[in-house]
C-alpha cells in the first residue's frame, strides 16, 4: 500500500517537471487568485459620518421622484374630446351641435334600426344586462351559440367564435396558433391589434411593404432558403401570411389572389382580418373573398369586428371546426373576458337578418363610396387615400410641413371648419410611440348608407371650400 502511495507521488513529481512553462505559470496564477479571493475583500466599505436629524430631513425635502409618465401638454386631443349626445346615427349631435356623422362606421346605418333596438330590448328583459363571466365559466348563453351558428352560416364556415372586445379578437387570435419560433409575414400598414397581436405572439414578425406582393415573395425566397439550410428546424416551424381586407389605416384592399397564390407556392396560412370588409364588400357582404370569387376554404382563418357593419359590440373568427376550437381553448380573450352581453349577440343577429333581407344594400353603400370618392378628387393640397368603395378612406396633406404636430394642427382646421357647417369629420388618431410604421396624419371620411347624395356632395363642397381656406 505504501509502495504504491510512493509511485503516486514519484508520478506527480515526475508529470510536474515534464509539464510546459506555460501551464506551470496558469495553474501559478490560479493559485495565488484563489488565495487572493479567500482570504482579501472584494470591495470596502465607504467611510461616512453619521448625518444629523435635520441634514435627514433637508435631503428627503430635496429628493424628488422620476415622473411615472412623462408629462402630457393640456392641449393634446385625448384630454379634449368631443361629447356626444343621443346615437352617433345618421345625425350626431356633438358639443350641443347636430351634424351629419361622416365619422362613425355605422356602414348600413343599423345602429339606431328600429328593429335592432327591439331585439335587444327583449334580450335585455330576458337575460340582463351583462354575463359576469367568461365562456367556460357560466357565461354562454344560448343566444351566445345562436350568433356563432348564425356568423358561421352566412360566411359559409364550418364554425364561428364570438369575442366579447372588438379590438381583442385578432389580437388574441394570432398568439392563439402563432408562438416563438414561428414566422409571420405583416404587411407594414396592418392595424393596431394585429400589431398588439403579433407581439404577443413573440415569433419572428418580417414585414412587407404595403400590398406589395413583389416585396413579400422575396422574403419568401429568402425563408424558404433558409430552411433549406436547417431543414429539421424547418419542418417544426409555422409560417403564416397576415393581412387585412381592407386596410383601416389606408383604404385600400389587399391582393387576396395573389396572396392565395403566395400561400400555396410557398406553403404558408393566411390570417385576414376583415373588420372593415365585412359586411360591406362583395354581393352579399361577406367580406373581400366573396369581392375577389376566392374560396373561403383557402384562408386559414378569418377574423373582423362586430362594431361597424353590424352597429353591435365584439368581434368574431371563422374557419374549419379543428382551427376554431382550439381559439376556445387559447384565445386569452374568448378564455378570461366576460363574454357578450347577450342584448349585444341579440342585437347582432338581427342585424345579420336584415343584411341577408336585403343584399343591396351593400350596392347601394358601394355606390355612395365611390360618388364621394370622386367628388373630393382634385383639391388643392389634399390628396385622397383609399380605394373609391371603400366606406372609410383618408384625406391627407399633398405636402407635409415637416412638422407633425403642425400638419394635424391644419387638418384639424378643416375639420373645425366642417363642424361649424353641420359636417362631423375626425382625425385618424394613433399611439404614436407604439406604432410600427407610423401613418402620416390625415382626416378619415365614413360614408353610411343613411347619407343622402345632396348630404355627400355637400361634404364634399364643404372640404373643399375648407381646404382652400387653410391650405392656400
Amino acid at each position: 500500500m505504501a509502495t504504491s502511495q510512493q509511485w503516486v507521488l514519484v508520478e506527480m513529481v515526475q508529470a510536474f517537471y515534464e509539464a510546459p512553462a506555460y501551464h506551470l505559470i496558469l495553474e501559478g496564477i490560479l493559485i495565488l487568485w484563489i488565495i487572493r479571493l479567500i482570504f482579501f475583500k472584494t470591495y470596502k466599505l465607504q467611510e461616512r459620518s453619521d448625518l444629523t436629524e435635520k441634514e435627514k430631513e433637508e435631503l428627503i425635502d430635496e429628493w424628488r421622484p422620476e415622473p411615472l409618465v412623462p408629462p402630457v401638454s393640456k392641449d393634446h386631443p385625448a384630454l379634449n374630446y368631443n361629447i356626444v349626445s343621443g346615437p352617433p346615427s345618421h345625425k350626431i349631435v356633438v358639443n350641443g351641435k347636430e351634424c351629419i356623422n361622416f365619422a362613425s362606421f355605422n356602414f348600413l346605418g343599423l345602429l339606431d334600426n328600429a328593429r335592432v333596438k327591439s331585439a335587444a330590448l327583449a334580450s335585455l328583459r330576458k337575460y340582463g344586462v351583462g354575463t359576469c363571466g367568461p365562456r367556460g365559466f357560466y357565461g354562454t348563453f344560448d343566444v351566445h351559440l345562436e350568433l356563432e351558428e348564425r356568423l358561421a352560416k352566412f360566411m359559409k364556415t364550418e364554425e364561428a367564435i364570438i369575442y366579447s372586445y372588438g379590438f381583442a379578437t385578432v389580437a388574441s387570435a394570432i398568439p392563439a396558433y402563432s408562438k416563438r419560433g414561428d414566422i409571420v409575414f405583416a404587411d407594414e400598414a396592418a392595424c393596431f391589434a394585429i400589431q398588439k397581436g403579433l407581439q404577443a405572439s413573440r415569433s419572428s414578425i418580417k414585414y412587407f411593404k404595403h400590398n406589395d406582393m413583389d416585396d413579400l415573395e422575396r422574403l419568401l425566397k429568402e425563408q424558404e432558403l433558409e430552411d433549406q439550410k436547417n431543414p429539421r428546424k424547418a419542418c417544426v416551424t409555422r409560417r403564416f401570411i397576415v393581412a387585412e381586407g381592407l386596410y383601416m389605416n389606408t383604404g385600400d384592399i389587399c391582393p387576396l389572389p395573389k396572396l392565395v397564390e403566395l400561400k400555396y407556392k410557398y406553403k404558408v396560412r393566411i390570417f385576414l382580418e376583415e373588420s372593415l370588409s365585412f359586411g360591406v364588400l362583395g354581393e352579399h357582404g361577406r367580406g373581400v373573398t366573396e369581392h375577389f370569387g376566392i374560396n373561403i376554404d383557402d384562408i386559414d382563418l378569418i377574423s373582423a369586428n362586430m362594431e361597424n357593419a353590424l352597429a353591435s359590440i365584439g368581434g368574431f373568427c371563422c374557419g374549419r371546426s379543428f382551427v376554431i376550437d382550439h381559439q376556445r381553448l387559447s384565445g386569452q380573450g374568448y378564455c378570461f373576458s366576460a363574454s357578450l352581453p347577450p342584448l349585444l349577440a341579440s342585437a347582432a343577429i338581427e342585424g345579420l337578418n336584415i343584411m341577408e333581407e336585403n343584399s343591396e344594400v351593400f350596392h347601394d353603400l358601394r355606390v355612395k363610396c365611390k360618388r364621394i370618392h370622386k367628388a373630393l378628387q382634385g383639391i388643392s393640397g389634399l390628396k385622397v387615400v383609399g380605394e373609391s368603395f371603400s366606406p372609410a378612406f383618408h384625406l391627407q396633406l399633398e405636402k407635409s410641413t415637416g412638422c407633425r404636430e403642425k400638419d394635424m394642427k391644419l387638418l384639424q382646421n378643416i375639420i373645425d371648419h366642417c363642424m361649424t357647417r353641420e359636417i362631423a369629420l375626425t382625425q385618424a388618431r394613433y399611439l404614436e410611440k407604439e406604432e410600427k410604421f407610423l401613418p402620416p396624419p390625415s382626416i378619415r371620411v365614413v360614408v353610411t348608407v343613411e347619407q343622402t347624395e345632396e348630404e355627400l356632395d355637400t361634404a364634399a363642397s364643404i372640404i373643399k371650400q375648407a381646404a382652400s381656406l387653410f391650405l392656400d
